[in-house]
């Protein structure tokens, strides 16, 4: 989820997942994959720095996990030594 605001100056949550295409007409519009559209304020570069920063902060989470479970006891894991 990334936080946009709208053209009213409201702040929102979006699922950049769900995003279907973003035109500029000159507003930003971004259009849901069920037709819903916004008209926000940031800019294309803006909403996809966003897109960047939010994947990398779950891909780093992932990771973190990942290693906490590495370096578990195997019989914490549930594996049999």
């Amino acid at each position: 989820m990334i936080v946009l605001t709208k053209r009213n100056g409201e702040r929102f949550l979006l699922n950049h997942g769900q995003i279907a295409c973003i035109e500029t007409i000159p507003e930003v519009k971004i259009t849901m994959m069920n037709h819903d559209f916004y008209l926000v304020s940031e800019t294309v570069d803006e909403i996809m720095d966003k897109i960047t920063e939010y994947n990398a902060k779950i891909r780093d989470i992932y990771r973190e996990i990942l290693i906490k479970d590495v370096r578990k006891d195997p019989t914490e894991r549930g594996e049999n030594i």
